[in-house]
C-alpha cells in the first residue's frame, strides 16, 4: 500500500488561504445538508498534570464523507499549551485520509498547517456571513499562529481600514502581524472594531461586553475545550449566537457552558450553524446594530475536506513523499 506524507511546507503552499474559504464554506454547507458523518470528538487527557500539563490533551477527531468517493478521515492531535512559550505551534500531529471502499490508507499530511488554515478560513466564512455592512475596522486579540492565519483571512474577505491588534506579551503582536496597530490593552483595542477575532490560549474571559462595539461581530476561536472562554457572560447572552455545529458546542465550548451554568443562556440561544446560513435554513444577522458572534470550535469534516483538497493538489504536481505501508 502506498502512502503520500504531506509535511507542513506542502501543506500550507497547497492550501491557499482563498482556496481553503471556498473549501470551508462548501463542507459546512455539505454537513449542514446532512451528507457528512461528524461525530464528537474524543479526547485524552494526561492524568494528575499539574500546571499546562494540565490543559494538554490528545484528540481524535473523526469523520465520513459517503457518495461515489467516499473518504474517511482521522485528525489525532495533541494540544501542548506549554508550546507558546517554545514558540511552537499548539497543534502537534497528522490528519489521515483512508479509502472509504477499501480502507487502504491514502495520505498522512501535516495537522498544524490544516489546522491553522482551516480554522481561519472558517473564521472568514462566518464574517462573509455576518459582519454587517461597511466594517472598517478589524481587531485581533492574540499574535501567535491563529492571530496571523486570521488576519489573512480577515483581509480576504472584508476590506478594512484599519486593523488593531492586542497580544498578552508586549510588542509581540506587531512584530508578528503585518501592517498592524499595536495596542496596549484588550479594551483599547475593542473600541472601535467592527470585527473582532479573539485567537488567544487565556483561560479565563477577556472580552467583556461593555468594550464591544454597537453592531460588531465577534470570531472566539482561541478556546476549544470546556474549561476555558475567551468571552465573559453579557457578551454571549446579548450576541446572536452562530456556531460551526450545535452538538459540538453544547458539549465542548467553555464560551458556551460557563453561561449556561450561570443561567444565562441555554441550547435554543444558538441561532443556527453556519453551513445552515450557506443553505438557506437559517436567519442571520438581523439588524446593522445587532452583536454577532462565531464560536469556533474546529470540526473534522473541516479537516477531512482541507486534506482532501491538499492530497488532490499534491497528487497533480507530484508533491509530499510516497512510501509503502
Amino acid at each position: 500500500m502506498s502512502v503520500r506524507i504531506i509535511d507542513e511546507h506542502d501543506v500550507r503552499r497547497l492550501l491557499p488561504m482563498g482556496e481553503c474559504i471556498e473549501v470551508m464554506a462548501a463542507a459546512l454547507a455539505s454537513l449542514a445538508r446532512g451528507e457528512v458523518h461528524n461525530p464528537l470528538r474524543f479526547v485524552v487527557r494526561p492524568p494528575d498534570a499539574q500546571g499546562f500539563q494540565a490543559r494538554s490533551l490528545m484528540g481524535l477527531m473523526p469523520a465520513y464523507r459517503g457518495g461515489e468517493m467516499p473518504l474517511w478521515g482521522l485528525k489525532t492531535v495533541v494540544i501542548a499549551p506549554g508550546n507558546a512559550a517554545r514558540n511552537m505551534d499548539l497543534h502537534q500531529g497528522f490528519v489521515a485520509l483512508f479509502d472509504g471502499k477499501t480502507g487502504e490508507t491514502r495520505a498522512l499530511l501535516n495537522a498544524g498547517g490544516i489546522t491553522a488554515v482551516r480554522t481561519a478560513a472558517v473564521s472568514a466564512v462566518a464574517t462573509r456571513l455576518l459582519a454587517r455592512d461597511g466594517a472598517r475596522t478589524l481587531a485581533i486579540l492574540g499574535a501567535g499562529i491563529q492571530g496571523k492565519a486570521n488576519l489573512e483571512a480577515m483581509r480576504a474577505v472584508r476590506d478594512f481600514d484599519r486593523v488593531v491588534a492586542w497580544s498578552r506579551t508586549p510588542g509581540r503582536a506587531a512584530a508578528e502581524l503585518e501592517d498592524v496597530e499595536e495596542v496596549a490593552t484588550v479594551e483599547e483595542a475593542l473600541r472601535d472594531a467592527d470585527v473582532v477575532v479573539t485567537a488567544t490560549s487565556a483561560p479565563e474571559p477577556i472580552v467583556h461586553r461593555g468594550w464591544l462595539k454597537e453592531g460588531a461581530h465577534v470570531n472566539a476561536v482561541g478556546s476549544s475545550i470546556p474549561t476555558t472562554r475567551e468571552l465573559d457572560t453579557e457578551t454571549m447572552r446579548d450576541a446572536a449566537l452562530f456556531v460551526d455545529r450545535r452538538e459540538s458546542t453544547v458539549n465542548e465550548a467553555g464560551d458556551f457552558l460557563f453561561p449556561q451554568r450561570e443561567g444565562a443562556i441555554g441550547p435554543e440561544h444558538i441561532r443556527a450553524e453556519i453551513g445552515e446560513l450557506l443553505i438557506g435554513s437559517a436567519e442571520g444577522r438581523r439588524s446593522p446594530g445587532e452583536l454577532t458572534v462565531f464560536k469556533s470550535l474546529g470540526l473534522a469534516v473541516e479537516d477531512l475536506a482541507a486534506a482532501e483538497h491538499v492530497l488532490r493538489r499534491a497528487e497533480a504536481e507530484g508533491a509530499g513523499t510516497v512510501v509503502s505501508l
